[in-house]
């Protein structure tokens, strides 16, 4: 789809940022640091607090959290970022891991637990990986915001027979249905064909169950 592969690549042209919170301002700047040599942007916070004063930029993206910091932890704050809209893919970084933190961690959807300390590489891995989830969900969100698009672009008519067609109805039948002529049928179904610039009906049905409408 042409249209994929375009906010594929667009994303992709879009410099990612790493986001750190950390309450160590020594560990932030280590951190800075090692992105920084490896060419990556980075925004660092003391808290989970100052994080959400400046929410993440519309660019690919990896979070890296500390688990233990005063106020709210980091775990606590992972599982509140679905709530808050923010899904970064998150790298955890403590001192003071354990076997339980790390299992809960993981369950909630973190990508990599790293106790401290650990090698430079294995975080810059962490956070390529990361990064190139990120960018996959954007793609595809970028996708379905597309074909709603497109979707929206078709008269209430040209929905409602494209409904129809969708559930393996024939020509004849939708017009029986819907008290239409076939000839009016056949345009609709067409019209809706160009517009949601699909090639055959089961890329139709396909862009439409995508759509999500």
């Amino acid at each position: 789809m042409n249209k994929e592969m375009e906010a594929s690549s667009v994303d992709r042209s879009t410099p990612p940022i790493v986001y750190v919170i950390d309450d160590d301002h020594s560990v932030r700047a280590a951190l800075d640091d090692l992105f920084a040599s490896v060419g990556l942007q980075v925004r660092s916070f003391g808290s989970a607090r100052e994080f959400l004063a400046h929410p993440p930029d519309d660019a690919p993206g990896c979070l890296v959290l500390d688990i233990r910091m005063p106020g709210q932890s980091g775990l606590d704050f992972h599982r509140q970022m679905g709530d808050l809209g923010i899904r970064l893919p998150t790298v955890f970084i403590t001192g003071h891991g354990d076997i339980a933190m790390s299992v809960e961690a993981m369950k909630n959807g973190a990508i990599e637990f790293l106790t401290k300390p650990f090698r430079d590489q294995d975080l810059l891995d962490a956070i390529q990986h990361g990064i190139e989830k990120d960018r996959a969900r954007r793609a595809s969100e970028a996708v379905v915001s597309e074909l709603k698009l497109r979707w929206a672009s078709l008269s209430a008519g040209e929905q409602e027979v494209t409904r129809l067609v969708i559930q393996g109805l024939l020509n004849k039948q939708i017009a029986a249905s819907l008290n239409l002529s076939e000839i009016t049928v056949k345009v609709r179904r067409g019209q809706a064909m160009r517009k949601m610039q699909a090639a055959s009906l089961i890329e139709l049905v396909r862009l439409i169950e995508k759509a999500g409408v």
